[in-house]
């Protein structure tokens, strides 16, 4: 059976995040992986067993994504032009396939991952724009950038982010790396821009890690907490988690 690899965005405002959740082997919640097998197998005919769509990330309810990485197996050979218009013709509104390769039938989308990317949109208008609220997050509060600037790259390199894990993470280890943590600062739409890249992410991670960094530059913490809060090991210290509408996956690496 050949194997395909799709590159996916969408809007996560209407999903309860990307992965099926079944209750006696009902769907729950309406999901992005939900939407996406229904599709794949309307297109293949409705094969039997059913298609499986596997995703690289796990996103959760109300997180977005420019650059999902999906793998799934056709039961006979298609065209990737054929495959991507087939796709987007039955898919909701609120995704669309970017680009389909077909690729070894040993690629795994979740397994063969080298690093991912992520963007978090931080709102810092006075009130809420009811056009940005579910993408972005809000922080009205005053903000003195360059404290953040000289933050972020504390979180830089290998380091045990068990304050940073939500009660939720199930993975063995808290050890992650990150390669990369800047901001970029659009006056114009009043907006902060974070980036993460890194081998992983823990269970909201990184929107715990903008709800430090927004402390950081609202003066609620040292500017250097991050180094404090990484010795300690302890969520509890950490306190806030940034909105789930303000983070993107942006780009997944592969080998």
């Amino acid at each position: 059976m050949p194997r395909y690899k799709a590159i996916v965005s969408y809007d996560g405002s209407d999903f309860f995040g990307f992965q099926v959740q079944t209750k006696n082997g009902v769907e729950r919640q309406r999901t992005v992986q939900g939407e996406l097998n229904k599709a794949v197998n309307q297109m293949a005919k409705n094969p039997t067993p059913a298609i499986k769509v596997v995703g690289a990330s796990r996103t959760d309810t109300g997180v977005h994504a420019f650059g999902q990485v999906v793998h799934f197996d056709l039961p006979f050979d298609i065209n990737v032009i054929g495959v991507r218009k087939g796709l987007n013709t039955l898919l909701p509104k609120d995704i669309i396939i970017q680009s389909v390769d077909q690729v070894a039938n040993d690629f795994h989308a979740r397994f063969n991952t080298h690093a991912k990317r992520y963007v978090y949109r931080v709102s810092t208008q006075d009130f809420t724009d009811p056009f940005k609220r579910f993408y972005t997050g809000h922080f009205q509060w005053q903000l003195d950038v360059e404290r953040i600037k000289i933050a972020l790259p504390d979180l830089l390199g290998e380091h045990d982010f068990a304050s940073f894990a939500a009660s939720g993470n199930q993975t063995i280890t808290t050890i992650r790396t990150i390669t990369r943590a800047d901001l970029k600062v659009n006056n114009d739409e009043q907006e902060l821009v974070f980036t993460f890249e890194g081998n992983a992410f823990l269970y909201n991670q990184i929107r715990i890690m903008v709800g430090v960094l927004l402390e950081i530059g609202n003066g609620r913490r040292d500017v250097h907490d991050i180094i404090r809060l990484i010795a300690v090991k302890d969520r509890e210290q950490a306190r806030f988690t940034a909105p789930a509408s303000g983070l993107y996956l942006d780009e997944i690496y592969y080998d």
